[in-house]
């Protein structure tokens, strides 16, 4: 059993005897990765529960699945080689075995079900704090989503198609081993009127915003990068500028110790400063990540702490632009994983540190 394996099942072990239960089983996609080191228990990469399960009891530690998921489970996530015990049946008998094997047990697991006590809550905080195998394996799938992310809106045009657009985002991610589990384009005006904008036919005339959530070994990173085909307008600086400003605040107040609750509200208070007190209101600002693109997201007065270790993806958004990078805490900093090397940055002096965060890319039209 690697050390990875073992500090997981500890941490199991407690929250089990802190509520007082005797197993759980893991049915949800983000849960089976973290547990594995990254196994994929999915088939459709939009599900969250998964065509396996793992059950810990106090007698062993089983993963049920059916014959048709077995053999790949088997040969390329490896999970017997991390001592887990296969309990495989036909597709319809699943919820047979699990009865067999929790009979006269409390058991706990990742969801609602009647009889049994939801633990969902309980491990997302064990997801959150990275161990340093998971750190390595972030900073690989950042510097991935980063090289896909300036290679495809390196090649936009105008003319294109948001559905191209997003084909070659897509491609240029899924080349280099990663999942774009997210992958959104807008162009022109739709960056104004919508802050989640699924690809379309429209095509590029001058403004594209391309937003990408990567996932490799369970882990999601995120980035956002907007491109600009000609001179911005002066208004649109200023907001790009504005935006930048919020962003670095809220990167130089994700400190150990930092609640995000006070983040938030120094998020609120940077919003009204830079001349935009209200757009926090229209999207999300962002939070821990992990196993999922945002693992709880920041709101006033949540009481959740930042640690060392963990990754965060804050995303402030003025109308019309938005900044986003994935970042890891550390002890004396934060690392910008996401970081696009030569990509034009507006450097920022947040709290007595200086940050950079991602400009638009201006480029002379081609027309």
């Amino acid at each position: 059993m690697n050390n990875e394996l073992q500090v997981k099942l500890s941490k199991i072990g407690n929250l089990l005897a802190s509520h007082r239960l005797d197993a759980l089983l893991v049915h949800k996609v983000a849960n089976f990765a973290w547990l594995t080191g990254g196994a994929a228990s999915y088939v459709n990469t939009a599900d969250i529960v998964g065509v396996a399960s793992l059950l810990v009891t106090p007698s062993g530690r089983y993963l049920l699945t059916n014959k048709i998921e077995a053999p790949r489970l088997r040969a390329e996530e490896r999970l017997e080689e991390q001592g887990w015990e296969f309990v495989v049946t036909d597709w319809y008998q699943a919820e047979d075995e699990i009865a067999r094997l929790t009979k006269g047990l409390k058991l706990g697991r990742d969801g609602v079900y009647p009889g049994k006590v939801d633990s969902s809550v309980d491990l997302t905080p064990l997801r959150v704090n990275l161990s340093p195998e998971e750190q390595t394996r972030f900073r690989s799938l950042s510097k991935l989503c980063a090289a896909a992310m300036d290679s495809a809106i390196r090649q936009a045009q105008p003319g294109m198609t948001e559905f191209e657009i997003a084909a070659i985002l897509g491609a240029e991610t899924q080349r280099r081993g990663v999942q774009p589990i997210v992958n959104l384009i807008a162009t022109d005006r739709r960056i104004y009127d919508f802050r989640h904008p699924l690809p379309t036919g429209k095509k590029l005339d001058e403004y594209a915003m391309l937003v990408l959530c990567g996932r490799q070994f369970g882990l999601v990173c995120s980035l956002t990068r907007l491109i600009h085909f000609g001179a911005m307008p002066p208004a649109l600086q200023r907001k790009a500028q504005a935006v930048a400003e919020i962003d670095a605040a809220m990167i130089a107040a994700t400190k150990p110790g930092a609640r995000l609750g006070e983040i938030f509200r120094q998020t609120q208070a940077q919003y009204a400063r830079s001349g935009f007190e209200n757009e926090w209101q229209l999207h999300h600002q962002g939070g821990p990540a992990g196993y999922l693109p945002r693992e709880t997201v920041a709101t006033p007065g949540s009481d959740f702490v930042v640690a060392e270790g963990q990754v965060y993806a804050w995303n402030p958004s003025i109308t019309g632009t938005k900044s986003e990078d994935t970042i890891l805490v550390g002890a004396n900093g934060n690392e910008i994983l996401t970081e696009i090397p030569g990509w034009p940055v507006i450097e920022i002096e947040a709290d007595g540190e200086v940050i950079l965060r991602p400009a638009t890319l201006e480029v002379d039209s081609p027309r």
